[in-house]
């Protein structure tokens, strides 16, 4: 269970579907570097909301993550579950400007922040 932006940042946490799990290529990829750094950070956000280059790895979270979201991240591994806690945790605590602004674009209905409620405000407690 993901909520839609732990999913965004998981920036590489999450890969390219394929058969049954995703890729677990990016499960060895440092989380707390991307997201201590602005620049990396901000190249990932662009990516994700379409006014910048994607790399590859932002590509294919930017392609898996509306299959992640919709499937509770199913096909995730448990390292990518893991990234993707910590993602949503820095986000909700300490980048509010770009939760909302991937909310906005990856859950304009609401249904994803709704679906995972429980975890977004355990995040804001932590």
């Amino acid at each position: 269970m993901k909520t839609i932006i732990v999913f965004s940042l998981v920036l590489v946490a999450l890969a390219y579907a394929n058969a049954a799990k995703y890729t677990d290529k990016w499960d060895y990829i440092n989380v707390d570097e991307i997201l201590e750094s602005q620049r990396l950070l901000k190249g990932y956000v662009d990516c994700l909301l379409d006014r910048g280059k994607c790399t590859s790895d932002g590509k294919a979270l930017k392609d898996t993550l509306p299959d992640a979201l919709e499937n509770d991240c199913s096909n995730c591994t448990d390292k990518q579950k893991e990234g993707a806690d910590k993602v949503l945790k820095h986000l909700i605590n300490k980048r509010q400007d770009l939760w909302k602004e991937l909310a906005v674009k990856y859950d304009p209905k609401n249904i994803y922040q709704q679906k995972y409620k429980t975890k977004i405000e355990a995040a804001k407690h932590e």
